[in-house]
């Protein structure tokens, strides 16, 4: 089978295109047709390499897969070949620790086929496209988990979300809409904030060119006048997580769900303690929250931005414009 895969650790430059053995579904897994596959900065990470995470080598990235039954493994029961699936990336036993994700601990959906267990399945609707539906797990799962399981939002807060024009952004951009919140945006170009707008944002933030902390004193005022808003979302980390602090109002929520901008952060403590604000970590999603966003894109309610979909044998340069942050929603590579 054709797929994009790498064979060490490195740059773009140790990706490849070429073939690799079809995959064998084990008893109680099924293999996949690879329909669709939804890129995200999981790509990148996983290919550099992440310390105590052993990645399956030759490498095949791509969390995220919408794809067809192709051949059921010993023992499946209650599906059929021919079914249209979306897996639930992520497989973890509670009882050992034991934590497997798609294209990151074993081979994933870059590929013309990949393999999964039959209990990570869940049917996708006949309204909803591969495209679709291959935007949805990594990126809207994880913004759902984070902005409804562990943030608790609720209609009229102000929410303010960094990074906002990438998979993880646009996500929380539009559920933070459907709950009702007013949503200020932020991003690193007029175009991104244009296009943020376009999807439902209140206000946006070109950071290239405004301090995002200096922005909502001024519109909103200072932190013992009342000043803030209600949630920071903040999943880049690095140099953007102080002046995120300062944005959140008092008794305020700060949630963070990654940090693609640099795991080391200077935490300002006397915003800290002066807000009163509640730092929330969130990791991953779970098969409800994936299926919540799948019933909201059956309902039409939800429906994903995608910036470009690519062939399987232009899968690199698709991650390329992952990494160079070059995109608006999300990459999808077709096979």
């Amino acid at each position: 089978m054709k797929a994009v895969f790498f064979t060490e650790h490195g740059d773009l430059s140790v990706l490849q295109y070429g073939d690799l053995p079809l995959p064998e579904p084990a008893p109680g897994w099924v293999r996949l047709k690879v329909k669709a596959c939804g890129l995200n900065f999981l790509d990148v990470f996983s290919r550099r390499g992440m310390p105590g995470i052993k990645i399956e080598l030759p490498g095949v990235t791509g969390g995220d897969c919408a794809g067809v039954i192709d051949k059921l493994g010993e023992g499946v029961e209650g599906w059929q070949v021919g079914e249209r699936v979306l897996p639930v990336s992520h497989h973890v036993d509670w009882n050992t620790g034991h934590f497997e994700m798609l294209g990151e601990t074993r081979n994933g959906a870059m590929a013309e086929y990949c393999t999964v267990r039959a209990s990570q399945l869940m049917r996708i609707p006949d309204n909803v496209s591969d495209e679709k539906a291959a935007t949805l797990p990594c990126a809207y799962g994880t913004a759902h988990r984070m902005l409804h399981t562990r943030g608790q939002i609720k209609a009229g807060e102000t929410i303010l979300i960094l990074g906002a024009s990438g998979g993880v952004g646009t996500a929380c951009v539009l559920l933070a809409k459907l709950t009702g919140c007013k949503v200020i945006a932020a991003a690193s170009s007029d175009e991104k904030c244009a296009r943020l707008r376009e999807i439902g944002a209140d206000e946006t933030i070109n950071y290239a060119t405004t301090k995002i902390d200096k922005y909502i004193r001024e519109t909103t005022g200072s932190l013992l006048r009342g000043g803030g808003v209600d949630v920071v979302v903040n999943f880049t980390a690095g140099d953007t997580w102080t002046p995120s602090m300062r944005c959140v109002k008092r008794f305020g929520r700060l949630l963070c769900c990654g940090g693609t901008g640099g795991y080391s952060a200077t935490t300002d403590i006397p915003y800290l303690f002066m807000s009163e604000m509640t730092i929330i970590g969130s990791t991953g999603w779970t098969a409800e929250d994936q299926k919540a966003c799948l019933d909201l894109a059956a309902q039409g309610r939800l429906d994903p931005p995608i910036d470009r979909v690519s062939p399987l044998s232009d899968g690199i340069d698709a991650v390329r414009a992952i990494e160079d942050r070059a995109v608006f929603g999300k990459v999808i590579v077709k096979p």
